[in-house]
């Protein structure tokens, strides 16, 4: 569900999953029709490393 949200609104993706700084940069850089494929490229490359962070957690337990 998140890397579909990562590719219509990828600023977006960004704040669910906690990065709110990235999010903003993401925006701004979405504003200009040309930006819009780097900054959906870049959510959802940071949305598959979330995930991959995830798993090594959940893998190394508490």
């Amino acid at each position: 569900m998140r890397l579909l949200i990562a590719l219509i609104f990828p600023w977006f993706a960004f704040f669910t999953i906690g990065r709110p700084f990235a999010g903003i940069l993401c925006l701004i850089l979405q504003i200009t029709l040309i930006g819009w494929l780097p900054a959906a490229i870049w959510a959802a490359y940071a949305v598959s490393q979330f995930h991959t962070d995830q798993k090594i957690r959940r893998a190394l337990g508490p």
